[in-house]
């Protein structure tokens, strides 16, 4: 971190990236083993993967709301609250779901933790609140580097848990993630917002004025379209990696390697956007996304799996960061409520459409044929890219 931050702003940063890590281990759990469980519960095998839609939509309607709240009660309180109900109550009540053998129960608990993270997407956008204009891109890249921790920490979570209550060993792991949301909320309550001038907060244009402007679409597209490839592609590489004949190690080693190509680079993705510029950024993370998808369609040995997956993750992290650092340029602090809830619940409304749609278009399409499906959402992003690309060229014209 720069010499030029202060203290307080290194602390909070630090306590965002902290909870970031805490939050992401409880998303990683639930990705790898709530179908599981969903699976030995669940009467109807076809209600196998319903916890984890669960996850999904918990988020899905919390977004807004949960911006709203924040926007009235402060970050603070609204991440405490998050990580209390949704986090502490969603991991107990799915533990109890577990221990009773009670599967809609479990789906209830599922659901609350989905709201833990519809609170916790926000950690990004609350990095953004507590640091300067010149250290705000490397603060958002930073709290979301935290994510490294939660690619080891998650799937060990899901597995190596287990062991702590031989008798009933899948509640383990959801008893676990309750004590880190615990956690959460300890470091939390010494996270420290500054609130924003009253000038500033007193300007607040209705959303019909803000959302038509170039620069707030091409930051929700970049965002949103991002995250939407990037889910649906993750979705789908297990069923297309086990179709191909891979086993079980060899597809946990190329998830693995894609969630840490999510979150390692954010170790550096601030600096870059200093260095080179937010649309620079922004169109070489397009450019990796590009080349995954070629390097997916054009083989599936497991070396192609292995890079396409990192690559596609690496672009996902400069497209999101990218996009989410472009946001705050395009709001007041009276604003930042309503514009950060739609862009999220637009993002999640995505991000839940493309894990859905994975599995019913792998099967028609085939891998290759999925990966070049991408290609229209592709251009999409290279159009907002280069619209901001000339917007930028004009800015100094219009000074």
């Amino acid at each position: 971190m720069s010499g030029q931050t202060t203290p307080r702003e290194r602390a909070n940063v630090l306590i965002l990236a902290l909870g970031q890590a805490l939050f992401l281990i409880a998303a990683v759990t639930v990705m790898t083993l709530s179908g599981v469980v969903g699976e030995r519960l669940a009467s109807d095998p076809s209600l196998a993967t319903l916890p984890v839609a669960a996850m999904m939509i918990g988020t899905l309607v919390t977004t807004l709301p949960a911006s709203l709240f924040m926007k009235r009660f402060g970050r603070r309180t609204g991440f405490l609250l998050g990580a209390g109900v949704g986090g502490f109550g969603g991991a107990a009540i799915a533990a109890v779901g577990v221990f009773a053998e009670a599967f809609w129960i479990f789906v209830l608990g599922n659901l609350l933790l989905g709201a833990y993270q519809a609170f916790a997407m926000y950690y990004r956008f609350a990095a953004a609140d507590v640091a300067s204009d010149a250290f705000r891109p490397r603060a958002i890249s930073l709290v979301m580097a935290g994510g490294v921790a939660a690619a080891f920490l998650g799937p060990w979570n899901a597995h190596h848990a287990q062991a702590l209550l031989p008798q009933t060993p899948e509640a383990g792991p959801y008893l676990l993630l309750g004590a880190l949301a615990l956690l959460a909320m300890l470091l939390l309550a010494w996270l420290r917002v500054p609130a924003p001038p009253a000038a500033e907060r007193a300007v607040s244009r209705p959303l019909r004025e803000i959302m038509p402007r170039g620069r707030f679409i091409v930051a929700l597209t970049t965002a949103a379209l991002g995250y939407a490839v990037m889910i649906l592609l993750m979705t789908a590489t297990p069923l297309a990696m086990r179709q191909a004949g891979f086993d079980m190690g060899q597809v946990a080693l190329v998830m693995q390697w894609h969630v840490l190509g999510m979150f390692a680079p954010s170790f550096v993705t601030g600096h870059l956007i200093t260095r080179l510029g937010l649309t620079r950024v922004l169109a070489l993370g397009n450019a990796l996304v590009l080349f995954s998808v070629a390097t997916a369609a054009h083989g599936d040995t497991l070396g192609h799996f292995w890079l396409a997956l990192f690559l596609l993750g690496v672009g996902w992290n400069f497209l999101f960061i990218g996009g989410s650092t472009l946001l705050t340029t395009t709001h007041t602090a009276g604003e930042k409520g309503k514009v950060q809830g739609v862009n999220d619940l637009t993002v999640f409304a995505l991000v839940t459409t493309g894990s859905l749609l994975a599995g019913a278009l792998l099967r028609p399409l085939g891998w290759d044929g999925l990966n070049l499906a991408m290609l229209p959402v592709i251009a999409v992003l290279t159009v907002a890219i280069l619209w901001l690309w000339r917007d930028d060229a004009r800015a100094p014209a219009r000074a």
